[in-house]
């Protein structure tokens, strides 16, 4: 091991073992490969989860007591987020009775915007979401009593990641695959922003910014050099949409999905059957569900749109405007 690299494996021991809230739920691993790269791999306490809504810059719900946590959970379909949920108001519980701070992982939008709904059941707690950026899709909860966290906490930062692109794209999957290559897990990073022939930037954990910007050297076959990079740098454009209306004869998922992504019924009845279909990130369970403006679809491998003005006809019919996510 490199001393720039022995020196940073000394400083994330002294990070996990030292003492504090959230380190207590961390190990600093070493792989057995030859590339002997550092892994940040979550213990088997909750308060980190493996698991990581948009437009979340920052979120505040009020909460009270954190307790009945399977009852708060009931409705939610998705099995693995469920779990997910109960594990975040387990960390509320304690958040609560040790008036502490506690930080979840970078969430995904599903188990975020569940968590989030259970948690606003709830009082004496107050709740931030954090992603780096308004639009972010994954974000960090932070969750403590409203007296102790009187600021948003620095949870939260940006990494640039630049090279020679302009001869040799790199996907989305491109970067995610190589941060997940030096060893980290996912939850341990949020949103990864494209930037076309000058790399990208990607939302970090704070701890590992030092870590990343000496292993990631290379995207594909792309060397690459990354610094740090302050939150009010990044650069995020509005998704690019195409905007259509269609005349339904009701706002049944089924008839608009289908509409919308340009799939015939029978298969998206099937994609639904399959657990494919998703509205707000959540399973939908029924063919029959009811959409309504502001709803997102997506569909495994179709990508999302967004019910937009729905108006009546004279006819007894639906002018639904579908939003669809280029």
């Amino acid at each position: 091991m490199s001393p720039a690299m022995a020196g940073v494996a000394g400083r994330f021991a002294s990070w996990v073992h030292g003492g504090g809230t959230e380190v207590r739920s961390l190990r600093l691993l070493m792989r057995p490969s030859p590339s002997r790269r550092l892994a940040l791999m979550p213990a088997p306490l909750p308060m980190l989860l493996q698991f990581s809504l948009g437009s979340c810059a920052v979120a505040h719900a009020q909460m009270s007591g954190a307790d009945g946590g399977d009852a708060l959970v009931e409705g939610i379909g998705d099995r693995n987020a469920a779990e997910a949920v109960k594990n975040i108001l387990d960390m509320a519980s304690r958040a609560s009775s040790r008036r502490e701070i506690l930080h979840t992982d970078f969430l995904t939008p599903p188990v975020l915007k569940e968590s989030i709904s259970s948690l606003e059941k709830l009082t004496d707690l107050k709740t931030v979401a954090q992603g780096g950026y308004p639009q972010a899709e994954r974000c960090r909860l932070s969750i403590g009593h409203p007296e102790i966290m009187t600021t948003n906490p620095d949870v939260v930062a940006a990494l640039s990641i630049s090279g020679n692109f302009g001869f040799v794209h790199c996907s989305h999957g491109d970067f995610l695959g190589a941060i997940l290559g030096t060893g980290i897990v996912r939850g341990k990073f949020g949103d990864i922003l494209l930037q076309g022939e000058r790399g990208a930037q990607v939302i970090v954990v704070p701890e590992l910014v030092e870590f990343l910007t000496l292993t990631l050297d290379k995207v594909g076959n792309v060397p690459v050099s990354c610094e740090s990079l302050p939150l009010l740098a990044l650069e995020y454009e509005p998704p690019r949409t195409k905007s259509f209306t269609t005349v339904e004869a009701s706002l049944r998922v089924d008839a608009l999905a289908s509409a919308g992504f340009k799939i015939s019924r029978s298969k998206l009845v099937n994609l639904i059957s399959d657990g494919d279909v998703r509205v707000n990130w959540s399973p939908v369970l029924k063919n029959g569900s009811t959409l309504k403006t502001g709803d997102v679809v997506s569909v495994t491998g179709k990508g999302r749109l967004k019910i937009g003005e729905i108006t009546p006809t004279k006819k007894g019919k639906f002018a639904v405007e579908l939003i669809r996510y280029l």
